[in-house]
């Protein structure tokens, strides 16, 4: 099982790198969590550089998909040679999932089409020139598609991801590895209020 988190030029770091570190707490042996960007290495927004584990096509054979935001999404969009190979993105195989302005690359790739969605309020202007609804939440999902808003809803993403794939008990499990120490309960709840309602009982199993 493949979850890939896009992750560009100018990475927003608790996107791509949270996501990274909350699905890698759930212990399946077949489970592989990969960075995917288009180049070796990228650099972040803030100058961290990492290696990429996986290619942009390899990427889009995954069974879930992150795509990350950061501060040159707006070229992302624009790159044809990036763009072309995301086409082969599909939520009918796969669950795609979208943090802030990665949300742009979601609906420039016709995948929102009728459907709202979170962002951050920088590039809400942008997702809503798209022709979709942004709405005022941090989190929501629509079949095999989710979005998240702000940067600390990322792990809402993961969240979701690990509730579709493994379960919301493993989900649970994942996030109790996490949060801070006396606010369990707090932070597990807040998280599974936010994702549950988008959680039908037949989603909530291995995608096949």
């Amino acid at each position: 099982m493949h979850i890939a988190i896009l992750t560009f030029e100018g990475y927003n770091e608790l996107d791509s790198l949270i996501a990274l570190g909350l699905l890698n707490r759930v212990k399946q042996p077949e489970l592989r969590v990969t960075i995917a960007s288009p180049a070796p290495t990228v650099r972040s927004m803030n100058g961290v550089v990492i290696e990429s584990m996986a290619t942009l096509e390899e990427a889009c054979a995954a069974d879930a998909v992150i795509v990350g935001s950061g501060s040159r999404t707006r070229e992302v969009v624009e790159d044809p040679a990036i763009m072309d190979v995301l086409r082969g993105l599909d939520p009918a195989r796969q669950l795609l999932a979208a943090q802030c302005s990665g949300t742009l690359v979601l609906a420039r790739l016709g995948l929102l089409n009728g459907v709202p969605a979170c962002t951050d309020r920088t590039s809400k202007p942008w997702v809503v020139a798209a022709g979709v609804e942004v709405l005022n939440q941090p989190f929501y999902a629509r079949d095999n598609v989710a979005t998240a808003g702000g940067c600390l809803a990322s792990h809402y993403l993961a969240t979701w991801i690990i509730a579709r794939l493994a379960g919301p008990e493993a989900a649970e499990e994942a996030l109790a590895y996490v949060v801070p120490v006396g606010e369990k309960e707090e932070y597990i709840g807040r998280a599974m209020r936010n994702v549950r309602p988008y959680l039908r009982s037949e989603q909530a199993l291995a995608l096949g």
